[in-house]
């Protein structure tokens, strides 16, 4: 089963102001995610303009149909991050309930859990 990695594209973190502007801060996060995630079978990413959690920027979904979903935020946009998020996703896609045990998260995603939740009931 795939799971999906939406990424904010317009995540602005403090001080955005202050650079050159050419990129947001969840553009280049996307752009190094949409990276470490070339050519994985499970696991794929998307680009969505707002998850409404700019306080917490840069923001991430974690979701795959059927599973706990969870949102991480407060990234910046470093290859460690990204690098994180793709190997959480991946655990996730390996993942019967999108439960991962804790003692495998990778080391750059603790601590930038903001949201779980459950899988959407099956329509019947």
């Amino acid at each position: 089963m795939t799971t999906w990695i939406t990424i904010c594209d317009t995540c602005k973190r403090d001080g955005w102001d202050q650079t050159d502007m050419a990129q947001t801060d969840g553009e280049a996060l996307a752009d190094l995610v949409e990276t470490a995630a070339t050519g994985l079978q499970n696991v794929k990413t998307r680009r969505v303009s707002c998850l409404m959690g700019c306080r917490k920027a840069c923001n991430v979904a974690i979701q795959a149909k059927g599973k706990l979903c969870y949102t991480l935020g407060e990234f910046a946009p470093e290859t460690e991050a990204a690098s994180g998020i793709v190997s959480y996703a991946m655990a996730h896609a390996e993942s019967e309930t999108g439960q991962v045990p804790y003692r495998t998260w990778p080391e750059a995603i603790k601590g930038h859990f903001v949201t779980r939740h459950p899988p959407l009931p099956d329509d019947e």
